[in-house]
């Protein structure tokens, strides 16, 4: 079956679900995937920039296969959305906006990474509250000086899982690794797998 997705999307398109108001902004293409994806979007309840004319091209495709054990393979096709850039962002969006959300999976493309920071800094400037998650570890492997970049003097919301945390705070201690995020978010919440999440909500810290 199809569906609109990728990582940012998913969540947005949750806060909806749950009765939130919410607004996308992305890059797909003049095609019929691009038509099925804005079509998905709105019947979602999620508000986006792609109401105009869209540019030619290949909109991004991710073929996920799932076994009956629920293991699940991948293969992602960026296609237009890797060119997704400020052009692409609603001031007007942002500033009504409590949360702008950022996608860590951003940093890898150029003009994508200098949205984030542009849409991070818009926020920043109309007192909007502002979210990352580091998506994967190896954004934060490969792509650390970009993330940083992105999150700016500090986010105050953050995302990450252990290993991304780790690899963030350079440790190997989850405990100090917490301690350290404390530099870049002023809450954030790392997923443990089995046993969790540890959360930090600015004050106190809870397992």
């Amino acid at each position: 079956k199809m569906a609109s997705g990728g990582s940012a999307a998913n969540t947005i398109i949750a806060v909806s679900h749950f009765g939130g108001n919410s607004f996308y902004s992305c890059k797909v293409a003049n095609d019929p995937a691009g038509d099925f994806y804005v079509q998905d979007l709105v019947r979602a309840g999620v508000d986006t920039n792609l109401h105009s004319e869209r540019d030619a091209g290949t909109s991004g495709r991710c073929i996920v296969m799932i076994t009956p054990d629920a293991e699940r393979t991948m293969h992602t096709f960026l296609g237009i959305s890797e060119k997704v850039s400020e052009l692409e962002l609603h001031a007007d969006a942002i500033a009504a906006s409590q949360y702008i959300y950022l996608e860590g999976y951003l940093v890898t493309s150029p003009s994508a990474r200098a949205a984030a920071v542009k849409a991070r800094q818009i926020a920043e400037k109309q007192g909007v509250k502002t979210a990352l998650t580091f998506s994967d570890p190896n954004m934060v492997k490969f792509f650390r000086d970009g993330l940083q970049e992105m999150a700016g003097n500090g986010v105050d919301l953050l995302f990450c899982n252990q290993q991304e945390a780790l690899f963030w705070a350079e440790t190997d201690s989850i405990e100090e690794a917490a301690e350290r995020l404390k530099a870049t978010a002023k809450t954030f919440a790392i997923t443990l797998g089995s046993e969790g999440a540890l959360v930090f909500d600015g004050k106190d810290t809870h397992l």
